[in-house]
């Protein structure tokens, strides 16, 4: 009497030493690529920027870039000795940075996948675990890195200060310093969030990578609305490339605009996007600080002089400083219902008008509940000589606060609107009763 052979399903559900180590290998290619890619791109913003030439710092400041565009959280410091007081902090995220390890990373995580007819959820899981261990472990090695001393100087001989000459003269005979650290408990509880986050959307929005059986039946209502978000944000960045190349072309200041879209393009284009379709921030600019933005942005900043109230960043009062504004307002509408327009092209036929307006709203209001926040911006910096003045009096500050759930609530309004409208579209361009055999 013979047994019967197991089910190909069961004997491919079974992982082997072979798969552990081709899960392994292509694990750390994905995050060498990852990594190698945001290093490149962080180099040659912080080239741009002018961080060349740091005395010994520009390796660490390097990897303070790539630590803060995973998510990590980068400590500032200062030592000026029992003379004076000094306070720095800094939370920003350089979304260019992050945006090119995200999607070289998750690119790497889909293409073995690709091949694959099923998949399983062992397979799955294990692919996954393999990129965050191996993720979490070159983060904490890239943030022991991300570590320097710079030294502080003030005066330089103006006669029309002497007060800031003696305040130089004082703090030279100290060494006074100023420095950055990595908070590793936090970078990797935060790094751990962000490559979940990276693996998740990538499923997400991807079309030919096959999915666990148990998950298939979700496919239809998600990925067609999930993809199309990500094209609007990559959208968003290919019109503020373009803008910025004309700009430096232009009006000159290449590096300083190379600089900026090499490191932090898409925390200006997702606030373009979140204040076109009704979003605000609240923010901030004092001292000599600021922001590497858009000029009428950093006019709205620093519209509340003295006054300890915030501003507030929409449509109406960028459109104060510069009437050009206004046009974030229709730009907005014709690419949200591009997306819509997507959307609807790729999801089955059988899909209602409604059905489409609400998957669409839900993922507009999810993706500004993801792509506001990560636009913060909390710089601030003070120092205090022999107890004259406050931390501030030698300083200055930047803020810009996303009102999230405000942005996310019109999110969600454009993307019933325009999801329904883009559905009566789609609709006008399709056979009736045509199903999108590739979701």
């Amino acid at each position: 009497m013979t047994s019967s052979p197991l089910p190909t399903s069961a004997r491919s559900s079974a992982p082997t030493p072979g798969l552990y180590a081709r899960v392994v290998l292509q694990s750390l290619a994905a995050v060498v690529a990852g990594f190698v890619a945001m290093g490149v791109v962080a180099g040659l913003g912080l080239w741009a920027a002018g961080a060349a030439g740091l005395p010994g710092g520009f390796p660490a400041v390097l990897a303070a870039v790539v630590v803060m565009a995973s998510g990590g959280k980068v400590d500032l410091s200062g030592d000026a000795g029992a003379l004076a007081g000094t306070q720095a902090e800094l939370t920003a995220m350089p979304l260019t940075v992050t945006l090119v390890g995200a999607s070289v990373t998750g690119f790497c995580f889909l293409r073995p996948l690709r091949h694959h007819a099923v998949t399983s959820a062992r397979e799955l899981l294990l692919r996954a675990a393999g990129v965050v261990v191996l993720w979490l472990a070159a983060l904490a090695g890239i943030s022991a890195l991300a570590r320097h001393d710079f030294p502080l100087t003030l005066g330089g001989g103006d006669a029309q200060d002497p007060l800031m000459d003696l305040f130089g003269d004082l703090l030279d005979a100290v060494n006074p310093t100023v420095g950055f650290r990595t908070d590793l408990g936090p970078t990797l509880f935060y790094g751990l969030l962000w490559i979940l986050g990276v693996l998740a959307v990538a499923l997400l929005v991807s079309r030919r990578t096959p999915l666990p059986s148990r998950l298939v039946r979700y496919q239809e209502p998600v990925r067609p609305a999930a993809f199309a978000m990500l094209l609007l944000l990559l959208a968003y960045v290919v019109v503020g490339l373009v803008v910025g190349i004309v700009v430096a072309a232009a009006k000159g200041h290449a590096a300083e605009t190379f600089a900026v879209l090499l490191l932090g393009l898409p925390n200006v284009t997702w606030l373009a996007l979140g204040v076109g379709i009704g979003g605000s921030w609240q923010g901030k600019a004092e001292g000599p600080f600021g922001l590497p933005m858009p000029q009428v942005l950093d006019a709205v900043l620093r519209g509340g002089g003295d006054s300890p109230d915030l501003s507030t960043v929409d449509l109406s009062s960028l459109a104060a400083q510069d009437a050009r504004a206004w046009w974030l307002l229709p730009v907005a509408a014709v690419l949200v219902l591009a997306a819509a327009f997507l959307a609807a092209v790729r999801s089955p036929a059988r899909t209602t008008l409604w059905q489409h307006a609400l998957h669409l709203g839900v993922a507009f209001a999810l993706t500004m509940l993801v792509a506001a926040p990560v636009t913060l911006v909390e710089a601030h910096f003070g120092l205090s000589v022999l107890g004259i003045g406050d931390l501030d009096s030698l300083g200055g500050q930047v803020v810009l606060r996303p009102d999230v759930w405000k942005t996310a609530g019109f999110g969600l309004l454009w993307g019933l609107a325009l999801g329904f409208l883009g559905g009566l579209l789609a609709s006008r361009v399709r056979r009736k009763g045509e199903v999108d055999r590739d979701t």
